[in-house]
């Protein structure tokens, strides 16, 4: 099968054969219809999170995708052939942007019924992760205040949708894709190119973050005491790496990392927490309700065939796309 892959950090990919995927008893075999290209793409290629994450080589890029199923284990019992699904594989299993993938059926869910194979392989990975940094961490409720930052980006047009659907007020960074953002939900947009967030939004109770450095630091201001920034563009700290099991080595060096962070969590009185997104097919499921019911509605930029993957990865790294970039492969 052919596949888009590295064979070391920092290259640019390149179609390469593979053999087809083995198949352990509690997984499907997906034809592989479309899969999205997300900021994370990016990182893993240029070996940025090489301390969270550990690959062999050569590397099949891409999280997320859509598909049918053409095979499955001896042990599957929520699938059966010819289903139509989507998911985030588990990062051990990464590599959607390819013909063929072999992932566990609780990494899936059914793909909604009523959108198209490349709208549904936008969902898993800015779905979970907006459900995830909303529902589970940052427990957004009727009333609540959120900033969400870069509103026109991946995460950013579905956890606008998200956050209004639970009852929130939203307000947003975008530039030029403010009529996109509004046509969302968002309540106040704050063009970033000419205004400065840190100096207009205060006593809000959730940051959601996807930027990090200079904007992540800038947005503690923005919190009443008692607020919760979520990021997942920041650095991890120590609390991350023990809760995910990481080694004590690792728990000193994130712990260093983030000291600044930390630094700014006791100032303010908030709570910062890093979001490493976690694949989960029961999510996907309560997302597929909030699709089919169109509480939420994908959001594309540009669909790229295949063949034409490389463009599309680097009009993605150019940071302006509105929504979602889609490879399709059917």
């Amino acid at each position: 099968m052919k596949a888009l892959a590295i064979e070391n950090y920092g290259e640019n990919p390149n179609f390469l054969d593979f053999p087809m995927p083995k198949m352990n008893n509690d997984e499907v075999l997906v034809e592989i219809y479309a899969a999205s290209i997300n900021p994370l793409d990016t990182k893993i290629r240029k070996g940025e999170l090489k301390l969270l994450l550990k690959y062999k080589m050569p590397l099949i890029l891409g999280n997320d995708f859509s598909g049918k199923i053409v095979e499955v284990g001896a042990s599957v019992t929520k699938f059966k052939v010819g289903d139509e699904v989507y998911g985030r594989p588990r990062a051990n299993k990464m590599g959607t942007f390819t013909e063929y993938l072999s992932v566990n059926e609780e990494d899936i869910a059914l793909k909604p019924k009523n959108i198209s194979f490349e709208e549904a392989a936008s969902i898993p990975l800015v779905g979970l992760t907006s459900y995830q940094a909303l529902h589970d961490i940052l427990r957004i409720e009727k009333g609540h205040k959120i900033l969400i930052h870069a509103g026109s980006g991946g995460v950013g047009t579905f956890a606008i949708q998200l956050a209004k659907y639970m009852g929130a007020f939203v307000a947003t960074t975008a530039s030029d894709g403010s009529d996109l953002v509004k046509s969302l939900g968002a309540d106040e947009v704050i063009n970033y190119k000419t205004e400065k967030f840190e100096h207009s939004i205060r006593d809000y109770n959730a940051v959601l973050d996807t930027i990090g450095g200079a904007t992540l630091e800038k947005s503690f201001v923005t919190l009443k005491k008692g607020g919760k920034i979520v990021s997942i563009s920041g650095i991890p700290n120590g609390r991350f790496a023990k809760e995910n099991g990481f080694s004590s080595l690792k728990k000193t060096l994130f712990s260093i990392a983030s000291y600044k962070l930390t630094k700014l969590e006791k100032k303010h009185n908030v709570q910062y927490t890093f979001l490493f997104m976690k694949h989960s097919g029961e999510q996907l499921k309560i997302l597929t309700e909030m699709l089919e019911s169109e509480v939420i509605k994908p959001t594309l930029d540009k669909v790229f065939i295949f063949e034409d993957a490389q463009k599309a990865l680097e009009y993605a790294e150019t940071g302006r796309a509105k929504g979602k970039i889609i490879l399709k492969l059917k």
